[in-house]
């Protein structure tokens, strides 16, 4: 079966889903994840997977992460994001 990349909710995300960002050169250090209006848990085992991978995971919720990834891109650091719309 055919792993699907979109995400609609907080629910959507997984291993699989995040694995466009595994594969980004240069590697990043830190993924944001925006999940909408409020801050969301992930699975732990999700984001142990991706400290495993040597990327850092940031959730917050969208406003927030988009705030943070700007400081980040700002210092200069090797960060990309994933936002869901509020």
């Amino acid at each position: 079966p055919a792993v699907s990349l979109q995400v609609g909710s907080h629910r959507d995300i997984s291993h699989e889903s995040l694995s466009l960002f595994r594969l980004l050169e240069p590697r990043i250090e830190i993924l944001v994840l925006g999940t909408g209006d409020r801050v969301e848990r992930l699975h732990p085992a999700t984001l142990k997977q991706m400290r495993e991978c040597g990327i850092a995971v940031e959730v917050q919720d969208t406003a927030n992460a988009c705030a943070t990834f700007n400081f980040l891109m700002n210092e200069r650091r090797v960060v990309a994001a994933g936002l869901i719309p509020p």
